[in-house]
């Protein structure tokens, strides 16, 4: 029996808090990317693997808050604890591997594909594996064309937003790239979940797992909790906020202060040495 499936059973309450997340986390994982090419190797790391765990929870805190108003008519939905935090996981590892290969290799050419599909793909297979978390009385079947369309959606997004963080420096710029980030990534949440479909069993047998509302408060309390503390540390950089190298151009050029420096100094020394010499000069034949 088909199951009827209603994705928006809270209206567009559940939909715009879940684009907001994933604006939330892409900003604040763009900018971490941003100024981890700014500053030296030493931090680097630091602020790639922020950027990486921003991303990636934003992305997760995404799915399963716009999964609350996802309900199968007929049925019970109930969640896997432990594969839903894997999908959680998973999410902040890939998205990891490919933040990193951009931070160190440049946001261009191979690096940049690379990391974006790689990104990408954490994103769809974060996606897929917190849908399988679900235990309901049915079977999830899906439309391959439908899935292979999401999951291009999510590398084209992750590979735009990584170029974004490799291109971009100014603040208003890198929230303009967020929002798109946001709305690629709900997107390609929206269009895997129109490719599925359920067919119920109908065997009235009662699921095993937590229920939505159960998972809600670890999903507000831990994700929540790391995205505002991380939006904490971008308030308090200005330098990450105004997107200006401050270490970097010290690495590349490290003479250029001190070579200006010296260049007006000699001008000075070799002026007056000029201006004394010559004067000397014109009053030695008057004075004989």
């Amino acid at each position: 029996m088909q199951g009827t499936v209603d994705g928006f059973s809270y209206g567009l309450v559940t939909p715009l808090v879940a684009y907001f997340m994933a604006c939330l986390g892409g900003a604040l994982g763009l900018r971490c990317t941003t100024r981890s090419m700014l500053v030296a190797q030493s931090w680097r790391p630091g602020w790639l693997a922020l950027g990486s765990a921003a991303i990636g929870s934003g992305i997760w805190t995404m799915h399963f808050v716009a999964m609350m108003g996802f309900t199968v008519r007929g049925t019970p939905i109930h969640y896997d604890k432990a594969m839903t935090f894997a999908s959680l996981a998973v999410a902040i590892i890939m998205v990891g591997i490919g933040i990193f290969i951009v931070g160190y290799k440049g946001a261009r050419g191979t690096a940049l594909f690379t990391g974006g599909t790689i990104t990408g793909l954490g994103i769809a297979s974060m996606h897929y594996l917190g849908m399988a978390s679900m235990s309901l009385d049915g079977k999830l079947e899906y439309n391959t064309v439908t899935v292979g369309i999401s999951v291009v959606i999510a590398m084209g997004a992750a590979t735009a937003a990584l170029w974004a963080a490799g291109q971009i420096r100014g603040f208003l710029w890198s929230v303009g790239a967020s929002l798109v980030m946001g709305l690629a990534v709900s997107g390609m949440h929206y269009t895997g979940m129109a490719a599925l479909r359920v067919h119920l069993h109908g065997t009235a047998e009662p699921a095993t797992g937590d229920s939505p509302a159960t998972l809600l408060a670890p999903m507000l309390i831990g994700p929540l909790a790391f995205l505002l503390l991380a939006g904490v540390v971008v308030m308090f950089d200005p330098l990450m906020v105004m997107g200006k190298p401050t270490v970097a151009p010290a690495e590349h050029k490290p003479g250029v202060p001190a070579h200006i420096h010296v260049r007006h100094s000699a001008r000075r020394l070799r002026f007056r040495p000029r201006r004394t010499v010559e004067h000397r000069g014109s009053r030695t034949p008057q004075n004989r």
